[in-house]
């Protein structure tokens, strides 16, 4: 209290009080009189014969712990504004996790690190009794968080004691371990190191020369923590359920190396890999392998940006003046939690609403509109929504500008991003809205009216969940900063490499089939909603294009460009801790179908289209339909600037060697989907539903508003 009055809290400070008071009651007690001061001696002296020592010391901790919970038995303490925001396991589950975190980050000033380490298990133990103290611990180092408690945090995995009950509590998927890689640069790189990563395969190195599909995953952990050996569990997983070679990268992290470094990373391996046909990772070499690229939270966010990297690869002059060559664009993408706009707003934009709001999604998506329809109601207390959220036209929302339509002064050879569906300031690029005036007899009025909206307002789900027990708006400040770093000043609202949801669509129209996974009540879901919207606007305005004729245009299935899987009543990270949430083990699971469910669809497109090209038309040429198609579903094989260093025969071979290799290539793309056929004959293996169409336990806007407005109105829900 003393602290307070003075108006200066102090750490510092309050371990002086305590020391004071503890040694002022200690010399007392040795010193004075066992009866206490006069005035009490004749009282303590009666109720000696009354009361034991053990009655004296239990009465007065009972006492202690009545003054401490007086508010809760007398019903005045605060609602909980967590009691409806999880699922019970995903709750229990962040109740390890916050006493993990409440340990580590008070045992982490001991320099020894065996004792740090036992330490932190010791103070585990104890905040997972002391829960409120756990709570309270997490909430004041979050207001101050540095770089180092981040990765105290979030790599606690990797100690010695956490990782013997991880791997003990692990099923076992491989009979290998993981091995350490390094990936050389391309010839045509700004830089020389090599890039780490840990290679998953459950077999012995000789047997990768058998493959020709690769798993790139990109780990998570906010740009500045977390190796591939934090995320064993989903690694281990999909290597041994799905036999493919799981390569993770151990990029290098900020803020040491910050912005784009860790992206240029993921580049250059991406384009080693192409350049080598897998030969870096020990692959034959005799065919470009086909990669899926995974990545969760932060590496969902490099997945992304490397995804627009590849594709804008060599499509300018000047990119191939600088050495660029085209890169054949990954056959699918399986994203989790990624966070894909750097730009923490307030308030959902109609454009962004919009995308929820499409009419092909609303049912994907109805959870989410009526939580975020509800966030009003809840607050001012009203009986139920109006009429005109369900019922309103959605807004059509134009696609960004192209280059050749913008002023002579601004440059012809970019694609310019969409900052209209992000959560940045307005510029001159983003499209602007003409204002609403009033009638002429209203226009001498010098009062303010607002203007109309198009959607009801509501809050982005960053703000909404702005007290999550994983990832709180604290934590994503501290990671954006250290993320950019102190020399660099990007544009929020422009670079798209930064927060891809910003990406132009024609860009997004290239994208290949994304899968996202997200809980209902991640802080990042909006950024999973919005940046799926965009993927299905662009792709089905390219569809619309590509045929004159509308009867022989293929109908367009969202299912074939995008699938979200919205889990209800858990949040962020659920794949970093199955081993006290097991609900987890089915979602890895379910990623490793995805990933085998890209690769099957490119084998069925590559042998499509090899029967396609060897099967001549009537006069004798070539059908037309061989000549066209989907940018993103026909790979291109190209020959690469980095041929030469990597000692390959790609673009010298002679004709009869390329003919044998095509026969082979051919070959072997028939055999393994003869394979799949089979298999799926005996498995009776059918389109998987996605998790979007489980109905919550009660809808997402709901709860999503109920710890933030409910106290105000009283509309609170209890305990089941």
């Amino acid at each position: 209290m003393i602290d307070h009055v003075l108006g200066r809290p102090s750490v510092r400070f309050r371990r002086v009080q305590v020391l004071a008071v503890v040694s002022f009651w200690s010399f007392y007690l040795f010193r004075g009189h066992k009866h206490g001061p006069p005035t009490l001696r004749k009282l303590s002296r009666r109720l000696s014969n009354f009361l034991t020592p053990w009655q004296t010391v239990v009465i007065t901790m009972l006492y202690l712990y009545i003054a401490r919970n007086l508010g809760k038995l007398l019903g005045l303490e605060c609602p909980e504004p967590l009691a409806n925001l999880y699922t019970r396991s995903y709750f229990r589950a962040t109740w390890v996790t916050t006493a993990l975190d409440a340990g580590f980050w008070t045992a982490m000033r001991i320099r020894r690190k065996w004792l740090r380490d036992l330490c932190s298990i010791v103070f585990t133990a104890y905040y997972l009794l002391a829960a409120e103290q756990a709570d309270e611990k997490v909430r004041k180092v979050r207001g101050m968080l540095t770089v180092e408690h981040l990765r105290v945090s979030w790599n606690k995995g990797t100690t010695p004691y956490l990782a013997f009950l991880t791997n003990l509590m692990r099923p076992q998927f491989m009979r290998y371990p993981p091995r350490a890689i390094r990936i050389p640069r391309p010839p045509n790189s700004d830089y020389k190191e090599p890039v780490n990563g840990w290679l998953y395969f459950d077999g012995p190195l000789s047997a990768l020369k058998n493959h020709t599909k690769l798993v790139l995953d990109i780990p998570g952990g906010g740009f500045v923590a977390m190796n591939p050996r934090t995320n064993d569990d989903k690694l281990f997983a999909w290597a041994g359920k799905t036999g493919l070679p799981v390569l993770s990268l151990d990029y290098r992290k900020a803020p040491e190396f910050p912005y784009p470094y860790a992206l240029n990373e993921c580049f250059d391996v991406y384009s080693t890999i192409i350049a080598s046909r897998g030969k870096c990772v020990g692959m034959s070499g005799e065919v470009v392998p086909k990669i899926v690229i995974t990545g969760d939270s932060a590496g969902g966010n490099l997945a992304t940006c490397l995804t627009l990297m590849v594709i804008e690869a060599g499509s300018t002059d000047t990119r191939k003046y600088l050495g660029q060559t085209s890169l054949p664009i990954p056959d699918g993408l399986v994203l989790m939690y990624p966070g894909l706009d750097m730009n923490i707003g307030n308030w959902m934009s109609d454009e962004q609403m919009s995308l929820i709001k499409d009419r092909r999604m609303r049912k994907t998506n109805k959870a989410i509109l009526r939580r975020k329809s509800m966030q009003y109601t809840l607050a001012a207390g009203t009986p139920h929504q109006s009429e005109e959220e369900d019922n309103g036209s959605t807004p059509k929302i134009t696609s960004p500008p192209d280059v050749t339509s913008l002023q002579p002064v601004r440059p012809t050879s970019i694609t310019l991003p969409s900052p209209q569906f992000s959560a940045a300031g307005p510029t001159l690029l983003s499209p602007t809205t003409p204002r609403k005036h009033p009638p002429p007899e209203h226009q001498s009025s010098g009062s303010h009216h607002p203007e109309p909206l198009k959607t009801r307002l509501a809050m982005s789900s960053m703000i909404s969940y702005f007290n999550d027990r994983i990832l709180s708006p604290e934590m994503m400040r501290a990671m954006i900063i250290l993320y950019i770093g102190p020399h660099n000043r990007p544009d929020f609202s422009q670079d798209y490499l930064l927060s891809p949801i910003l990406a132009p669509d024609s860009l997004l129209s290239q994208f290949p089939k994304t899968y996202f996974l997200t809980g209902e009540r991640d802080p990042l879901v909006d950024d999973t909603v919005i940046f799926a919207g965009r993927i299905r606007r662009a792709k089905a305005a390219a569809h619309a294009q590509q045929s004159s004729d509308v009867r022989l245009r293929k109908e367009f299935d969202d299912r074939d460009v995008v699938e979200v899987a919205l889990i209800p009543g858990i949040s962020h990270g659920f794949l970093q801790f199955v081993g006290v949430f097991p609900e987890g083990w089915k979602y890895i699971h379910r990623c490793s179908r995805w990933i085998e469910h890209i690769f099957a669809a490119s084998e069925e497109r590559d042998l499509n289209s090899q029967i396609t090209i060897s099967t001549p038309g009537p006069s004798g040429y070539l059908s037309s339909s061989s000549r066209g198609g989907h940018q993103h579903h026909q790979r291109r094989r190209t020959e690469s600037s980095g041929d030469e260093d990597m000692g390959l025969e790609m673009s010298m071979s002679p004709r009869g060697k390329r003919e044998e290799e095509r026969r082979r290539k051919e070959k072997l793309l028939k055999e393994q989907l003869r394979e799949k056929g089979e298999r799926r004959k005996d498995t009776g293996m059918r389109r998987q539903k996605s998790m979007v169409s489980l109905a919550s336990e009660d809808d997402l806007l709901g709860r999503r508003m109920l710890g933030l407005v409910g106290p105000l109105t009283r509309n609170t829900e209890d305990d089941d």
